[in-house]
């Protein structure tokens, strides 16, 4: 598998983009709301949001980007935050966090394996570090369509989500 530096600094503009879109959907919705089950796999708005920061949160632990870890597994990661402020704030963080690292890999970084322990399997495992950044962005991408019929679902204006469309200015 080959990526490029090019490629992990589009999907990190991708993700603040469209995270910084989430959070002018989410600006005044309740709290009721965003905590409500939608039917989603992780149940509501913010738990789904919050599942994705969690996971950015490890895997920037796992490419030896962030010292710290969440300190709660997948099943507490829906509670990661308690509010949309909240999250807002810590997501800001890490985009930024995310950003930053983006624009210090070099294809060169991108090769070799890297080997975690993941608790969803309860083991340590080794994979391409290629494989393992390409699956960082597309499970933001993946749950954050969830997020997106929620935000339909619940009448709320919900973000474009096309690449091609992000603005050259975004982030």
């Amino acid at each position: 598998m080959m990526l490029t530096a090019d490629y992990v600094a589009l999907m990190a503009r991708y993700n603040a983009w469209q995270n910084a879109q989430i959070m002018r959907s989410l600006d005044g919705v309740s709290l009721k709301l965003l905590t409500e089950d939608h039917g989603a796999f992780f149940g509501s708005i913010l738990g789904t949001l919050n599942h994705i920061l969690w996971a950015d949160r490890l895997w920037l632990n796992r490419f030896g980007v962030d010292e710290s870890r969440p300190d709660c597994g997948i099943g507490e990661s829906t509670a990661l935050t308690p509010t949309g402020a909240a999250w807002s704030a810590d997501r800001f963080a890490v985009d930024g966090r995310i950003s930053a690292w983006a624009g210090r890999v070099h294809s060169i970084d991108l090769t070799g394996d890297l080997t975690f322990y993941s608790g969803a399997l309860g083991a340590e495992v080794t994979r391409p570090v290629a494989a393992c950044v390409a699956h960082m962005f597309n499970h933001q991408t993946h749950h954050r369509g969830q997020v997106h019929a929620m935000l339909t679902r619940a009448g709320l204006a919900a973000p474009v989500t096309d690449i091609v469309f992000m603005p050259e200015e975004a982030q």
